[in-house]
């Protein structure tokens, strides 16, 4: 879970359900996240209800601050919990994104490394002989 949290709302209440629906769909994203990052991952979720004459639309707007960048996704639709899925889904593929840059540039280094030494293992084994 995402340890540090803050939910807030407008325009409408927030009940015990919502809290809980929030805190596992967004507190459930730090398996995304790598382990160095986690314990700096910081999470903002707003919840907004504007009411309309013919129906009301809710607003959800999540901000995830990760070390060198911050992800924000934001829906609205009918029902506030479509709007936290989307969210969440929009959040995950950001995350995968992340974690890609991350992982492309820890392996690019490690490559490198590894075509000095076999240079430097044939240079030594040529003149061995």
């Amino acid at each position: 879970m995402i340890k540090k949290f803050e939910l807030s709302a407008t325009g409408m209440d927030l009940d015990a359900d919502i809290k809980k629906y929030v805190n596992r769909k967004i507190g459930r994203l730090d398996k995304y996240i790598t382990r160095h990052a986690r314990k700096s991952a910081h999470a903002e979720v707003k919840l907004r209800q504007e009411k309309n004459k013919k129906n009301d639309k809710f607003f959800a707007e999540v901000i995830l601050n990760l070390p060198g960048e911050t992800l924000t996704a934001k829906e609205s639709t009918l029902n506030v919990y479509a709007a936290i899925d989307i969210v969440e889904a929009k959040l995950r593929s950001q995350l995968r994104k992340y974690n890609d840059k991350a992982k492309s540039h820890r392996t690019d280094r490690k490559g490198l490394l590894s075509k000095f030494r076999k240079m430097a293992d044939r240079d030594f084994r040529g003149r061995q002989n």
